[in-house]
Order: structure tokens, then sequence, then C-alpha cells
């Protein structure tokens, strides 16, 4: 039994380190591994999603209640947020967008213009002579040329993966013959088998380059073959070319060059929904933090009242004050406490909105949901804003926010790709140039009368092997294909569209770089006015509570009325409930003014990398996240 008991708790403790693990590795895409034949045919392997809060969060509730300081809930943002979770697949869906385009084509495969296998070898066999007499034709190739037609603006890219092809035929064939002078029989049998094989690989430049290798064997039952059976072989290299249009590398090689600055707007565009959450995340705490202190102001009003109802009804009993008064402040604490319920109501709303942004799955773990938020920090206004002025701001600005890289990224990326409809224009103007070398061999029979065959040609596949290695058989052939329009105006007018709107991207993006000074200059004054404001309010604050004293001792004395001590104490309440909402104002319009300088990070010092592989705000960062801690 105590063997059992010890199996089970290491099977749980693994099961639960394993969970942990699970949920706290980051999102990444495993390359397959294996031997270099099968390793291009072999997947990916990619992660399930994770669900599971991490296990910081259990470990900061404590008797039903979350304990969080400011640290603490941009950890568990960065750690839960499902928003978050979704953009950390940006990053890794650009890089291996990245990896598809450096491929180059359009689609996977599409190799323009590939001649694959030949059904017969010229000159081999009786059906090879009629087709190299031109008495007959071939029963056309093993492949052909690749139809495929792509449409996109601008030059299409070579697949730059290269491509091997193999294909292996064996046939037995019996073909009447009505004309038998050349087989010298009614029905010709032929055994072939057939080895075709080449390799494309595409060229940066703008074309590819093909080797091509053909073996055929042939054995057939006419008795005027001079070689029975027979092995053919061809060998080949291939090349074709542009010249003008999609010619060159900066054209062909456009999409992958954006494709790797995409890799840094995705990361951009991950650091700026960071960016957005850590604000959002400050601004909830914060309102959080401010919606508790209004509810202490309501209770501490619930308590002023029921003192001020409980001492009126001991004056009543004694007849200092008429029995009047009673409903006087009966009525001023059903205020006080219908204001205290709707400042509970309110301060529920907000820890559920808190904890939305900071949970990844409540729906399961009724411990979460139920959870009172208790908030550690505080909001303490510093001595003074120390300010750079507004063009230093600027340029603080224009260096740190990431919409202003992305728009950087943006802009020359529409310059790149303004390259292939710049270069679209071209004619097309090909080069082809091919090389190839031949043998044949097989058994030579003897025929009566005739002289007998060279015997160069005794032999199989070896001898074939060695005639095309010394190029007995050679053959080149090269052309020139031009292709232009008459009237090019599908070009030019993809070329003007690219054009204008680029210049009108242009005019887009400084027009935002206008709005961002002046967004700048807006939150320097509010952040200023907020200031001034909660200084005021900080200062009635302490005026209405000095009255307040003098009001309840006069009171005391009988020197003043109920009605003018509910007033007093409502002032009061008043300006307690003034100073909070200057607070509130002011850590909103500090955290927005970060924001707008793109410094949220760096004031919360929030590293964008280590957030991507889900890793927490790091212990030195604790009540430094911003000016008013």
């Amino acid at each position: 039994m105590k063997s059992r008991n010890i199996v089970a708790v290491f099977t749980i403790g693994s099961c639960f380190a394993s969970q942990l693990q699970a949920q706290e590795s980051p999102i990444s895409v495993a390359r397959p591994t294996g031997p270099v034949v099968v390793r291009p045919y072999l997947a990916a392997t990619v992660p399930p999603i994770q669900l599971n809060n991490s296990d910081r969060l259990r470990r900061l509730i404590r008797a039903g209640k979350l304990y969080l300081t400011l640290q603490d809930a941009i950890s568990l943002a960065i750690e839960n947020n499902l928003d978050l979770e979704v953009d950390r697949y940006g990053p890794l869906m650009a890089e291996w967008t990245l990896e598809r385009l450096q491929a180059g084509g359009p689609l996977r495969g599409v190799t323009s213009g590939n001649s694959l296998v030949n059904q017969v070898t010229g000159g081999q066999g009786v059906l090879g002579s009629e087709v190299s007499a031109g008495l007959a034709t071939t029963g056309g190739g093993g492949g052909g040329n690749n139809s495929a037609v792509i449409a996109q603006i601008g030059p299409v890219t070579q697949n730059l993966d290269a491509v091997l092809q193999t294909a292996t035929a064996f046939s037995h064939t019996t073909t009447p013959q009505s004309d038998a002078v050349i087989s010298q029989t009614v029905s010709l049998i032929d055994t072939r088998y057939a080895y075709n094989t080449f390799v494309q690989q595409g060229l940066l430049t703008g074309g590819f380059v093909q080797m091509t290798a053909n073996d055929s064997y042939l054995k057939e039952n006419t008795p005027t073959d001079i070689i029975n059976p027979s092995v053919a072989g061809v060998a080949q290299i291939y090349l074709r070319h542009n010249l003008l249009n999609s010619f060159g590398t900066d054209v062909n090689s456009r999409f992958i060059r954006v494709a790797e600055r995409n890799v840094n707007g995705a990361h951009e565009t991950f650091r700026s929904q960071l960016l957005n959450l850590v604000a959002s995340v400050l601004n909830l705490y914060w309102d959080l933090v401010t919606n508790a202190d209004f509810l202490k102001v309501r209770q501490r009003a619930v308590d002023a009242a029921q003192k001020l109802y409980d001492d009126t009804k001991s004056e009543i009993q004694l007849g200092v004050v008429a029995k009047v008064e009673i409903f006087r402040a009966e009525a001023e604490l059903s205020t006080r406490k219908r204001e205290l319920g709707i400042a509970e109501a309110t301060v529920h709303q907000q820890e559920i909105l808190l904890k939305n942004a900071l949970v990844r799955d409540d729906t399961r773990d009724p411990l979460i949901d139920a959870a009172e938020v208790v908030p550690l920090d505080r909001i303490r206004i510093p001595e003074t804003d120390e300010l750079p002025p507004l063009r230093q701001l600027v340029a603080k600005a224009m260096a740190a926010r990431p919409d202003v890289a992305l728009d950087k990224i943006n802009l020359e990326n529409g310059e790149t790709s303004a390259l292939g409809t710049a270069n679209g224009l071209l004619p097309t103007l090909q080069v082809i140039a091919a090389a190839s070398s031949t043998g044949l061999a097989g058994t030579v029979v003897p025929v009566a009368g005739e002289p007998p065959a060279s015997p160069y040609f005794q032999g199989g596949v070896g001898s074939v092997a060695e005639q095309i290695v010394r190029h007995n058989f050679p053959g080149e052939r090269g052309s020139v294909l031009f292709q232009g329009l008459i009237e090019n105006r599908q070009a030019q007018g993809d070329y003007g569209v690219d054009q204008l709107q680029m210049r009108q991207n242009a005019l887009v993006i400084r027009r935002r770089m206008n709005q961002l000074v002046v967004d700048i200059s807006n939150q320097m004054v509010a952040l200023r006015q907020a200031r001034a404001r909660y200084a005021t309010a900080a200062d009635s604050r302490i005026l209405q509570q000095q009255l307040l004293e003098k009001e309840r001792s006069r009171f005391s004395l009988g020197g003043s009325t109920i009605n003018t001590l509910i007033a007093a104490e409502e002032a009061l309440v008043n300006t307690q409930a003034a100073e909070i909402t200057a607070l509130s104002t002011y850590s909103h319009a500090r955290v927005a003014l970060d924001q707008v300088l793109g410094e949220t990070l760096e004031k919360n010092l929030i590293s964008a990398e280590s957030a991507l592989e889900e890793k927490s705000v790091p212990a030195a960062a604790a009540n430094a996240s911003s000016p008013t801690q």
C-alpha cells in the first residue's frame, strides 16, 4: 500500500510538472528532423494552443482574495491575456511566409517549361527510324511543357527549390504493320524499358537550368534491326534565361526582401499590441484603485450619516432637538447607503474588467472567478513632471513608436514592390541554349548480303555512357525569343496605379506624423492640467475637512443646525470624490503620454522579446512601472 501511494504521488507530481512545463513553454514551431532524403517531406510540429492560466495566478490568491501589485497585474497580462496570445502567432507566421517566398515561384512545383520524357528515342528501332524519317509521329511526351498560367502584377520569380523528377516506363506492345517493308513482319512486337530523370534549378537572375538524362532499352521481333536489342541514351543541359522582363536579382528577390521586412513588421505589430495591453492594464488597475478609494469615501460617508442619525436620535430623547429632525437624518443615511451600494457594484465591475485582461480561462476555475481583487499599490503624484521640450519628445516618439517603424517598413516595401511593376513594362526577351550528347549500343545483328555493322555499337548501358561522356554524338541548339505588345496599356496602368498609391501612402504617413505632434502636445497639456486640478482638489478637501470639524463643534454646542452639518458633510464627501477623480485623471494622463511617446514598455521595464516568449516582467520592475508610483 505504501509503494502504491508513492507511485500515485509521483504520477500526480509528474503530471502537474508536465502541465506547468507545457503551460510555460513559449509558442514555437519545431522543424522536422530526420535523414536528409526524407526531411523535406516531413511536417513541422506546431504545438497546441494553451488555455491554462499561469501558476502565478493561483499563488497570489489567499483566503479568497487576489492580492495584486501593479507588477503582478502586468506580469499576469503578459502570461495569460488571450489577445496577446493571439498576437504571438504573427511573428511566427511572418517567418514561415518568408521561408515560403525564399522558395520562389507563385505555386509549388510550377517549373516553367520542362521537357520530361520522350517515349521514342530517334533512330532506335522501327518506329524510331520512321520518326527520324518523318514517316510517323510519337505518341506524345511523357509530360511535355508545363501549361500552368500564373497571373500577377510584375514578373513571376522562378522556383528556387531544385526539382528532381524521375520516370520509369515498361511496355510490351504488339502493333499490326500495314506496310511490312521496313519491319518485314505483319505484327511488330516491342519490349521497351525507359528511364528518364531530370533536375531543374531556378535562377534568381531570371531563368532556370535543367539537366536531363534519358535511357531507353528496346527489343523487338523484326529482322531488319541492325542492333537488337538496343540501348539508347541522351544527356542534355538546357538553359533558358530572360534578358529584359523578369531579369535581375533585384526584381526576382523583391518578394523575399518584402517578407524579410515583414518579419520585423510582425515583431513591431506585436510590440504595438503589447504596448496597448500594458497601457490598458495600467488604466484598469488604477481605475480599480480609485474605485476602491471611492468605496472607502462612501463608507466613511455612511458611517458619518449613521453617527449623525444616532446622535440626533439621542438628542431627541434628551429634548435638545425637535423630533422632526430624525427624518432629515434618516433620509441622509438612506442616501449614503444607496451611494455605497453603487460604489460596491462599480468596484465589482472593475474587478471583472481587470481579471478579464489577466486571466486566460476562468470558466473552469471558480476560485479565480470568485476571488476579490485587492490592489496593493497606490497612486502617488511626483513633486514635478520633468517634461522635455515638445520637439525632443517628438523625436523620442519617432524613434520608439512601433507604428512609426511600421510606416517606414511599408514605405520600403512599396518601393521594393514597385520594381516589379516597373520591370513589367519591358518586353520579353529570352535566350535558350541546350547541349546534348547521345549514345547507342546493343547486340549487333548480322544481315546477309550486307556489310557487317560497326562493332563500335556493340555493348550495353556502359557503352552508351562512354559515348555520352566522350561526346561522340553531340548536339547544340540555341534560340532567341522576343515578344512585345503594340500597346502596353495594362503594364503602364499597373505602374501608374502603383506609383500613385505610393505617393498617396507617403502623404498619409506625413499626415499621421503631423497628428503625432498634435497628440503629444495635447497630452502634455492634459498632464499639466491634471496636476493643477489635483492640487486644487487636494487643497479644497483639506479646507472642507477643517470646516466640517468646526461645524461639528458648533453643532455639539447648539450653535448650528442639522441641515448645516449635513451640508458640510456632503461638501466634504464631494471634495474627497473630486480629489480621487483628479488623481485618476492624472494617472490616465500619465499613461496616455507614455503611450503616445511609445515609452510604456520602457517605463515599465518590459522587453517585447521576453513577452513574445511569454516571460513576465523582471523582479527589478517592481513598483517602477509608472511615475504615479
